[in-house]
């Protein structure tokens, strides 16, 4: 198996990290907004529309941070694909990932003819 260069997987990698960082950042600010983390919340006596509002905004809350958990998670596997040496090689057959399709979706998994082969099932 043809490892990728040392120094396009260090970039590959700060890459990743950096883009780690971002989300969660982002899903800290989330929780932080999320109406059903205000410790104030549970002593308030608000009116039903208000708890309908706010019960709706924790629901859209709840899904964008899972949702940015799953894509951190994707890129912490990515992570580990790095340091263990299968990045960029597909899961499934063991061929290497075409570098422009890594260079999409740097968290790929399965070369283009298995995701095809995997969406058409």
């Amino acid at each position: 198996m043809q490892n990728f260069p040392s120094d396009i997987l260090n970039d590959i990698r700060k890459h990743l990290e950096e883009e780690k960082k971002l989300l969660e950042a982002r899903i800290d600010e989330l929780v932080k907004q999320d109406p059903f983390s205000d410790p104030e919340r549970l002593i308030d006596n608000a009116a039903s529309d208000r708890e309908a509002d706010e019960e709706s905004s924790h629901d859209r809350y709840t899904a964008i941070i899972e949702e940015l958990r799953m894509e951190r998670k994707l890129l912490d596997d990515a992570l580990i694909r790095i340091s263990d040496g299968t990045y960029g090689f597909c899961c499934q057959c063991k061929m290497m990932i075409d570098t422009d399709r890594l260079n999409i979706l740097p968290t790929a998994t399965l070369c283009r003819a298995c995701e095809g082969k995997k969406k058409r099932k």
